[in-house]
């Protein structure tokens, strides 16, 4: 199994010897899926390799069930839902292993005939706050720790029974246990060293708490790379999961036992490539570190929508769960929103807020963002958090839910300031979207509970 990334060379060499026929050319859309075509190999290379291709603009404009939606400047009913551009990137071309005979790469969006990015796509978005951070001479790295509840019944019998009486693939919790881990060994293998086929570096495989919860975890990268990576995994693994007659979810709280959370491991470092943050000061920081975790607590509650962007996000904080509700920081503290953590060069933040249906573009500009309103405002880090955070009543905390995290969104100057008014009225009317389907909606919670007794 050779690995990614795939020149454009080796491709056409591949094509040419017939061990790849297909190209998938995919995007990245708000909820941070994969979205896109397969392409027969030789018109990829005699067609879109030159040109790009095209997708409904409604791409970045639909919710989570694909459905037309009202309130979105860019694609509507009377502007015709027209098409985007997407120009391959192919720094991200690789084979996918899972799928035999396809390569994959992923398409930034820009509009067609002009030359400007669109703007409210999640990868641009990173980017944007990334070159704001250049200008200070400073680059981000990050690593996503995905947990996933998996299922030994397939994606179509979790859909036939309502998603209900579903068997986990443990019976019981299963975090660190090599026993418990081994029942679903030969899943994991293949999810481990297929990613590494396509190009991921994986670093291990534990259990977790939940019933069937697991985590596979992979090398830090540089922070474009780190999403690209991301997103890359997460459509993988379901499909592996697929192909095995099982089921993941990544749900931020799939149940009423531990949610999945997507911990953002994140770092700067200077123009020598050595540490930005790392210092003599409190947890070992430098001023900029300083400054840099100041600027994350400051902004967490107003970019709590693009670290928790849907309603099922927020179930996921409840006390005693590992998932923070205090905006406080601490050494080697689980307790805290942010977790100082590592030794020397590889010291770094853990942001524990978000959970796995974070989409990664949009979570890690909240941090770069974040990082930079530190530095440009010069702010002061509070004290350092060494107890349990949890019993701190003066600490702020996480929104309580999407409504609340919506209202600190869209009246945020410093959101305004940093990704621009456009993105934030998109990302508005995306989290108006949910509400108002949520609202909409009639749960079985209010079944059981009223059918017959009210």
């Amino acid at each position: 199994m050779r690995n990614a990334p795939l020149t454009l060379e080796q491709l056409r060499v591949a094509v040419a010897e017939g061990e790849i026929d297909t190209v998938v050319l995919a995007l990245v859309d708000m909820q941070g899926r994969l979205q896109g075509k397969r392409f027969h190999a030789p018109f990829f290379l005699d067609q879109v390799v030159g040109h790009g291709s095209e997708g409904c603009d409604y791409l970045l404009a639909v919710d989570v069930d694909m459905n037309t939606v009202d309130g979105y400047e860019m694609s509507s009913w009377s502007r015709g839902y027209g098409d985007l551009a997407m120009t391959p990137d192919f720094d991200t071309l690789r084979r996918v292993p899972w799928q035999p005979g396809t390569a994959l790469l992923l398409a930034d969006l820009h509009w067609p005939g002009e030359t400007g990015p669109v703007t409210v796509s999640p990868r641009q978005i990173l980017r944007r706050q990334l070159d704001r951070l250049a200008a200070h001479g400073l680059t981000a790295y990050a690593g996503t720790e995905l947990e996933f509840v998996l299922f030994r019944d397939s994606y179509e019998q979790a859909w036939q029974r309502g998603y209900r009486e579903l068997t986990p693939a443990n019976q019981y919790n299963v975090d660190y246990s090599l026993l418990g881990t081994a029942r679903v060994e030969p899943l994991l293998r293949r999810i481990r060293n297929e990613m590494a086929g396509a190009g991921l570096t994986p670093e291990s495989a534990k259990g977790e708490c939940n019933l069937g919860q697991h985590e596979i975890a992979f090398r830090y990268d540089e922070a474009v790379r780190c999403a690209d990576h991301h997103v890359i995994y997460k459509n993988g693994a379901k499909e592996i999961a697929a192909q095995e007659g099982m089921s993941i979810t990544f749900m931020a709280k799939p149940n009423a036992r531990e949610g999945n959370s997507c911990h953002i491991h994140f770092s700067l470092r200077d123009a020598s490539g050595r540490s930005a943050m790392l210092g003599d000061g409190p947890g070992h920081l430098s001023v900029t570190g300083q400054r840099v975790l100041a600027g994350l607590l400051a902004t967490m509650r107003e970019f709590s929508l693009l670290f928790a962007p849907n309603i099922n996000s927020y179930k996921r904080y409840q006390p005693g769960s590992f998932a923070p509700t205090a905006l406080r920081w601490g050494t080697d503290n689980r307790t805290c929103a942010l977790r100082v953590v590592g030794h020397g060069q590889g010291m770094r933040v853990e942001n524990r807020v978000p959970g796995a249906d974070v989409n990664p573009y949009l979570a890690i500009a909240a941090l770069v963002a974040g990082a930079l309103h530190g530095i440009e405002q010069e702010l002061e880090l509070g004290e350092e958090c060494t107890g349990n955070a949890y019993d701190d009543a003066a600490a702020e905390r996480v929104p309580g839910t999407l409504r609340d995290a919506l209202t600190l969104w869209e009246s945020s100057t410093v959101a305004r300031t940093a990704f621009g008014d456009d993105v934030v009225a998109h990302y508005t009317n995306m989290g108006r979207v949910e509400l108002a389907a949520f609202d909409a909606a009639v749960t079985d919670w209010e079944l059981a509970r009223g059918f017959e007794r009210l």
